[in-house]
């Protein structure tokens, strides 16, 4: 019999492992934003058993944590963590601070503007704004989450941060990767990353979406926590252009880092008819 002493060491070993499993399918049901997944999908992105899954999800839709909705047989992220979020939101949200910067991006552009914020080692995009050239490159929904450096927000972000602690993400997140297809190795990624920090934005194109290419600006520059990125189709981001939108962006950007320094919350990031 184990000694007296391991067993509330094993049982919290055993509650750590059953934490890291709900959060876990919780954010393999989160990358399909609204979509929703079916418990196949589930199984497949998990890689648990079939039987561990619907127990899971089981209990999960009985705490409000998923939604399981009866027509599709999809599973959604539940009501008890909106009502959650709602309580646990900061002071304020960043995406509201950036919200008139993303329509003066759009304005200017004309194409689809991302906000994408840090969290770990991924990237979730947390607003989005249209601009009016007809042809759209809707590669995010809000709430979607990705490893950072699949998609211009997140490389943008991952190639501000220290090149130890980049180099560190890129390794971990292997395994992450590889679900977006084979482009996305390490040696990629890697030199994307230089690329990235020798030109001050990124730049994808036809990576993650055929057909489509994006261009992304970190911020603050320090400690960079979230990224604009402006998406089209490719023809759109030939190299003179992407410059251009890079310098678009980077001058509502730099509002933005005004605010964030004078924690103002409740200021306008930009005036939507500035000029260039």
């Amino acid at each position: 019999m184990p000694a007296t002493s391991e067993v509330p060491e094993q049982q919290a070993r055993s509650g750590t492992q059953s934490i890291e499993r709900v959060v876990g399918m919780l954010r393999v049901i989160a990358t399909r934003g609204r979509r929703g997944m079916r418990i196949a999908d589930v199984v497949d992105v998990s890689g648990l058993p079939m039987s561990t899954c619907f127990r899971m999800l089981q209990r999960l839709e009985l705490e409000g944590l998923v939604y399981r909705d009866p027509l599709t047989r999809k599973y959604h992220l539940g009501p008890l963590l909106y009502e959650l979020g709602l309580l646990a939101q900061p002071r304020y949200q960043l995406s509201e601070l950036c919200n008139e910067a993303l329509l003066v991006i759009a304005d200017q552009t004309q194409d689809t503007v991302y906000l994408s914020e840090r969290r770990g080692a991924e990237s979730i995009c947390t607003s989005r704004a249209l601009g009016d050239y007809p042809i759209k490159a809707l590669t995010l929904d809000v709430g979607i989450r990705r490893p950072m450096g699949v998609g211009a927000g997140g490389l943008a972000i991952l190639s501000a941060l220290p090149e130890a602690e980049a180099d560190h993400i890129v390794e971990a997140s292997g395994a992450q990767y590889a679900k977006f297809g084979s482009a996305f190795d390490p040696g990629f990624l890697r030199a994307a990353l230089i690329e990235s920090r020798a030109r001050g934005y990124s730049f994808l194109d036809s990576a993650a979406t055929p057909g489509t290419a994006a261009v992304g600006v970190a911020f603050p520059p320090k400690n960079p926590i979230a990224a604009i990125s402006v998406a089209a189709i490719s023809s759109r981001l030939g190299p003179a252009r992407r410059v251009e939108v890079a310098k678009i962006i980077q001058k509502q950007v730099r509002g933005i880092c005004a605010l964030l320094r004078a924690d103002v919350p409740s200021a306008a990031v930009g005036q939507r008819k500035q000029a260039i």
